[in-house]
């Protein structure tokens, strides 16, 4: 077997801006490969040539679309051993944010596909070979999934639903390691549409956010929801 037939392979969603570059950047770093996606073609072109390794494996696409589900977790499975998805593409939703009484269904339907629906499927089609690999998966998570912030309640909502998501799956796959991860406020795009308008040079660059990741992935405690500030403050202890 080839080494590149053997070193861990990573699934990371939305992987061409903000976090999941940042993800992306650590892991391969690290030795990884990674298969990433992004809908926007020349954002992720982009990426893939600012990250320049022959270990990225870049697919545009849209979660939501089955058969690039599909496809991302062929390239996973035909690269070497899966042992991580990073399910950090999502969707906030209108901008600005409606309240619930004005809020379109339509738009909040997109939301739910996006945040909710596309990462449990992209979830049972990569869970036979991360049980077989040991392998972990977090889902972003955000503050909005535990806060009432008004206007929140599309983005907020879907969060909530994906972070019960992960707690029964981690009850009913004990195999893999599941976790929630709530990263914090990060300067990233996402971020300045759900405050148009607004200075956010205050925030964290989402760089900043990896590590305490990486000691997720590191210590492995025990699954559950995990806030990045957390993980910093006390090494990740369960």
């Amino acid at each position: 077997m080839t080494e590149s037939h053997t070193r861990p392979v990573a699934i990371v969603t939305g992987a061409s801006r903000g976090f999941g570059r940042a993800v992306t950047a650590a892991l391969l770093d690290r030795g990884w490969a990674v298969v990433g996606d992004a809908r926007r073609v020349t954002d992720l072109e982009m990426t893939a040539r600012q990250l320049n390794s022959a270990q990225l494996i870049a697919l545009p696409g849209d979660v939501t679309d089955a058969s690039h589900r599909d496809a991302l977790v062929a390239a996973a499975i035909d690269t070497g051993p899966l042992r991580l998805l990073v399910n950090n593409a999502s969707r906030l939703g209108p901008s600005p944010q409606p309240a619930l009484a004005e809020y379109p269904a339509g738009e909040l339907w997109a939301v739910y596909q996006a945040n909710v629906f596309a990462p449990l499927a992209l979830i049972q089609a990569a869970l036979p070979a991360l049980a077989d690999n040991a392998g972990a998966i977090v889902n972003l998570s955000s503050d909005a999934a535990v806060e009432p912030y008004p206007g929140w309640g599309g983005y907020g909502s879907s969060k909530a639903a994906l972070d019960q998501l992960s707690a029964i799956l981690a009850a009913e796959a004990p195999a893999v390691s599941v976790y929630a991860f709530d990263p914090g406020d990060m300067r990233t795009e996402m971020h300045q549409a759900a405050f148009p308008g607004e200075d956010i040079s205050d925030r964290a660059e989402p760089e900043a956010k990896v590590p305490a990741l990486l000691r997720l992935l590191d210590t492995r405690p025990a699954a559950g929801r995990y806030r990045a500030v957390d993980l910093a403050l006390s090494g990740a202890r369960p």
